[in-house]
Parts: C-alpha cells; structure tokens; sequence
C-alpha cells in the first residue's frame, strides 16, 4: 500500500486509528500534499491521538468543543515552540472538520475553537556581507567544494526551497539562457533567470565535477522518486545534484552542506536553506523589485505570502534611519 504517513501514528483504538488513516489518505490522494506535509500532520494527528487515549476517549464522536479547548490549553503550557503549537492546532482542526464533512461524526466540535495567536515572526536575512562570506568556503577546487559553491550559490540566485533545488534534473537547466526550471508545491513549475555568479558555479560543477559522480552509481535506478515527490521517467543520474554514490543528493545532505559553510563562515546567527530564500526576496525588495515579480519568483500562490518581506525591508529603512538622520533621536 502506497505510504501517506499512517505508520507515523501511535498505536491507538481501532476507531480513532481508521479515522486519522483516512484522512491522512485524502490528503495525500485527494488534495496531493507531499510526503514531508503529510508526515507533520501524521505526527500533530499521533500526538492528539495519544492525548485522546489518555482521556480515555476511544471512539471520535466523543470530542466535544471541551475536549479540543482543554488539548489547546495543554499545548499552550507545553514545552513546543510557539509555531509548532499554533500548527498542531490547525491540524486538529481540518482533521475534525474533514470527519464532519465525511460524516464520520455528526458535528465538528473544532469549528468554533481558533488556533492561538502568535506574534507576527519576520523571516530572518542574511546581509549581501553574510552571504559572500559563505560562498567564499567553498573557494576551492575539491569537488564537495565545487558542488557547494553551486547550490549555495543555485539557493541564493532563484530563492528555490531546498526541495526544490535537490529536485532540478539537468533538463531543468539551460545555462546557455540562464535559467532553470523550478518545481514548487503541488508540482507547481516555474522558470527564474540565473545570475552570472550562479552561472559560472553551476557551470563548473556540471562540465568538470558530475560526471565522475554520475560514473559512480551502480546502477540506472529507475522508478527512484525524484526530490519533485514524484517518480521520474527519468534514472535519477539525470538529477543535477549528486552524491557521492552517483544518485540523486537528499534534503538532508544539501541542508548540511549550507550548515557547514555557515559554521565555517563564523556567523553568529543560525543559517538554514530557507535563509537564502528569505535572503534572496529581501534583498530583491530592497534593491526595488516589484512585489509582485518577487511573488513570481519565489513561486507564492497569493502575495499576500510575499508581503511579509516588505515588513523585513521596512525594519531595514527604520534601521537606517535611526543611525543616519541626525534627528532621528
């Protein structure tokens, strides 16, 4: 049977397990979430799951609004970040919502209770001085270097999520046009132009590094799921970035390369893939790109996603303003 995160969940009654298997099903076949997505609603769903059980309710048609408060008090007294708390919530509540709307209860006795409200928390960038300092790690004519000058380098020219980078095939890149093909959430494709920086990088990993790396896998590898969620029709040493077995490198392993070159850069501040994505659309904004290209760019459904870096370019102005006008304070 196809995953869709059902073996992420606790042991529980029969009744509640189906009900919580279903909906992780629909998820993952009706509304075609990634397995990353439905993994973290399998483990919000498994950790209220355990908090029913406890409570000593077996069946679903048992939660009432009482219920669903008292579990949003204790995630509120409990030791998950704020974010995560405010997510766990949200997921109870589409859960309910989808068993009403299945007529697996008779009610939805989650529809009146609101996630908590968290303070509005602005992405975190990289200034143009952070980020060339760790591009400047991986100088060097070592192959791990080469191909970490060219994701970092990949990450910071198209603001791609880290899925989406590990997920270009060679067939996505066209460095003759400087461009790529990106594919975003629910396979969403969208095409963003390179710099001449992330040119030359990508460039010299794909013409003198990947090659020897594609040599090394055993073999073709086909049916192997492509960093898109999806099977590829092609083997994955189509992929542009490699490990050193030759296949397609993971989420994991790409992460790593840019927490390496953030520790060997000496920042003070925590850097992760997505900080170059946060980086990337701030310094677009600040540099007086429209919003709504940047929307084009980062690949956001609606701008209203995109209008949060306005607010982090908007801190910057106050910034300036308050250690340069001499009547500023």
């Amino acid at each position: 049977m196809a995953r869709h995160g059902a073996e992420l969940l606790p042991e529980l009654p029969s009744s509640l397990a189906r009900a919580f298997e279903s909906y992780l099903s629909s998820l993952r076949f009706e509304r075609g979430l990634s397995l990353n997505s439905i993994d973290a609603y399998a483990r919000d769903l498994g950790r209220y799951g355990s908090w029913l059980q406890q409570r000593g309710i077996r069946h679903l048609g048992e939660v009432d609004r009482s219920d669903i408060e008292a579990y949003a008090l204790d995630l509120a007294e409990g030791e998950l970040a704020p974010r995560t708390r405010a997510r766990a919530l949200v997921a109870v509540r589409r859960f309910h919502s989808f068993a009403a709307a299945e007529s697996v209860t008779d009610s939805d006795p989650a529809s009146e209770v609101s996630p908590p409200q968290e303070g509005l928390r602005l992405p975190k960038a990289l200034s143009l001085t952070d980020i060339e300092t760790m591009l400047a790690t991986t100088a060097g004519e070592e192959p791990v270097q080469i191909r970490a000058a060219a994701l970092l380098e990949l990450l910071y020219a198209t603001g791609a999520r880290i899925s989406e980078a590990v997920g270009v095939d060679l067939d996505d890149l066209d460095l003759d046009a400087s461009l790529v093909r990106l594919y975003g959430k629910g396979g969403k494709e969208r095409i963003v132009p390179l710099g001449s920086h992330a040119r030359t990088a990508l460039g010299a990993w794909v013409s003198r590094v990947r090659p020897s790396m594609a040599a090394k896998a055993k073999s073709p590898g086909r049916g192997q799921t492509s960093g898109r969620g999806h099977v590829s029709g092609r083997d994955h040493a189509g992929a542009l970035f490699l490990n050193a077995r030759g296949t397609r490198l993971s989420r994991q392993s790409a992460w790593q390369i840019v927490k390496d070159a953030s520790e060997r850069a000496g920042l003070a501040v925590e850097v992760s893939p997505h900080t170059f994505r946060h980086s990337f659309a701030t310094h677009l904004l600040e540099g007086g790109a429209d919003i709504r290209v940047v929307q084009e760019l980062l690949g956001h459904a609606s701008v209203t996603t995109t209008q949060i870096y306005t607010k982090v370019s908007e801190e910057t102005l106050r910034e300036v303003y308050a250690t340069s006008h001499p009547r500023a304070r």
